[in-house]
């Protein structure tokens, strides 16, 4: 079988706290949005999720999805605790309490992909060298966040720059940042002036997801869609929901149409906790509802 997306990063372990002080304990990570998403639009999936299997069970997290576990082990699983301090849950302070091993070219699936999506969660669990094999194997995307958020030396998350960045940008087919993430790596404010100079460092496609739209450049013109959620309950989640509908559909789409579409998805996404659990055609229905 051939993979329309093979998904590297850690299930972790949420402990989430809401700004009215209910507190919730679930599965979490970039692979869990990104995975459960991509499957429930209807494309042919593999994650490789990492941790301790004592602690996450990644088997569980994707059961009877469809979705193809490639588990690996490792001494720790990542334990993430969040809390959020308004209702949109765009304010919160955020902890790693424990980390995974590093992934491994070892651990890279030999299945064919049309592309992997490197999905890690903190600095450090996927390095240069996964970077290059997947690059050496097909096309490659990443969310930046792997390579921009740190563990500080009191659990804290703080986004640093990434020094290595002119080096192994070029081997991103399509690169996924927030805002922030944007303005960290670029120093610039204008998410469209940040989309430029990442492809001038030579990543292929940018995607920058904003709380009001989602951008793509592929070095020619700026595509934008707009987020239209009803309300934001399902708020976690949304930059990795919103990446792997567009680097699905992008294999068979314009940019603008797998953009709008994954802007779609995950407004859609946004109005209920947790993955995306829907279908394509609810998909479809939403954008004829709000995006015609």
């Amino acid at each position: 079988m051939k993979f329309d997306t093979i998904i590297i990063g850690q299930v972790c372990l949420d402990t989430n706290t809401d700004y009215d002080g209910r507190t919730e304990h679930r599965f979490g990570g970039a692979v869990l949005y990104s995975g459960h998403a991509a499957n429930s639009i209807g494309k042919k999936v593999a994650v490789v999720p990492k941790g301790n299997p004592k602690e996450t069970d990644a088997e569980k997290a994707f059961g009877g999805s469809g979705i193809t576990v490639f588990p690996k082990s490792s001494k720790n699983s990542t334990l993430m605790e969040n809390v959020y301090f308004t209702a949109d849950r765009e304010r919160r302070r955020s902890r790693c309490l424990a980390v995974i091993d590093p992934y491994t070219p070892q651990d890279i699936p030999e299945e064919p992909t049309n592309v992997y999506h490197l999905a890690g969660l903190c600095y450090g669990d996927i390095g240069p060298d996964v970077i290059l094999e997947c690059a050496r194997r097909g096309d490659v995307a990443m969310d930046i966040q792997c390579m921009l958020r740190h563990v500080e030396p009191d659990q804290t998350l703080k986004l640093h720059d990434w020094p290595e960045k002119t080096e192994y940008l070029k081997y991103i087919r399509f690169l996924k940042t927030d805002a922030a993430e944007a303005e960290v790596l670029t120093g610039l404010t204008d998410r469209e002036a940040a989309a430029r100079q990442m492809y001038e460092w030579g990543a292929k496609e940018i995607v920058i997801t904003h709380n009001t739209e989602v951008i793509a450049y592929d070095g020619d013109r700026i595509y934008r869609a707009p987020l239209k959620p009803r309300n934001l309950s399902g708020r976690t989640g949304r930059g990795d929901t919103t990446f792997a509908g567009y680097i699905t559909e992008r294999q068979n789409s314009s940019i603008q149409e797998a953009l709008t579409f994954s802007a779609a998805l995950v407004s859609l996404k946004m109005e209920t906790p947790g993955p995306f659990l829907g279908s394509r055609q609810d998909v479809l229905d939403y954008i004829n509802q709000f995006y015609r």
